[in-house]
């Protein structure tokens, strides 16, 4: 059965248990433990190769933990099979790259709509929300263009807005602003918790910018493999 968690002031929305990784002889993830709470905007700080993005791909089920245990939105993940685990990643988790990923040949509204198209929602409804959020985040006139016409800010909040498309209960991002200038990474920043507050949205966030680590709700920080 499932049960709702209280921690202070939020309703739990991750645990994660000794998680585990190794890939071969190398051992990434060395028992990492951690909860995070619905609205809560946590940062994972560390030197490079502390493990950060390995238990960010292992939390949004890109990657599987060889031990341990993680619970989102009182899902245990290592109860679902392939098939639940891609239904369950889809409707529940978003997700916002270093790299945008964005599909060239499609617009900007086409790019937001495809998670919600994967989900089988209602087609009228996808476009209508994903012209709201592009419109929310101040692509109005950008609708139709297409990546090579937007600017690397730009792209970034299409890559934003497909990842809000289906309202998912946590929102992870590796590195959102590690390609953008400083007045852009400034502003992809303050719409992160613009968003927060406004929708109660969940976000965990790998980053090396002290700004946005520090300002967060909670600061993790990683070394060879650990929270410490």
């Amino acid at each position: 059965m499932n049960k709702i968690i209280i921690i202070g002031i939020f309703t739990l929305m991750i645990v994660a248990k000794d998680v585990f990784k190794s890939y071969g002889d190398l051992e990434v993830l060395k028992g990492v433990s951690l909860t995070v709470g619905q609205g809560e905007l946590v940062s994972i700080v560390g030197s490079s190769g502390a493990g950060k993005s390995t238990l960010l791909q292992i939390l949004g089920t890109l990657d599987t933990a060889d031990k341990g245990e993680i619970v989102i939105n009182n899902q245990r993940l290592q109860t679902l099979k392939n098939k639940e685990l891609s239904r369950f990643r889809n409707k529940e988790i978003g997700f916002i790259f270093q790299f945008h990923h964005l599909l060239p040949e499609f617009t900007a509204l086409e790019n937001v709509c495809i998670p919600g198209h994967i989900a089988e929602r209602d087609e009228q409804d996808v476009i209508e929300s994903g012209e709201k959020l592009l419109v929310r985040l101040g692509l109005k006139d950008r609708l139709v263009h297409k990546p090579n016409e937007l600017s690397g800010g730009e792209q970034q909040r299409v890559a934003v807005a497909r990842a809000l498309i289906n309202r998912p209960a946590v929102i992870f991002a590796d590195e959102p602003s590690g390609n953008l200038d400083s007045k852009n990474s400034k502003e992809l920043h303050q719409l992160f918790f613009e968003l927060k507050n406004e929708f109660n949205q969940t976000f965990i966030i790998v980053t090396h910018n002290n700004d946005l680590a520090d300002l967060s709700d909670k600061k993790l920080v990683m070394r060879d493999g650990v929270i410490v």
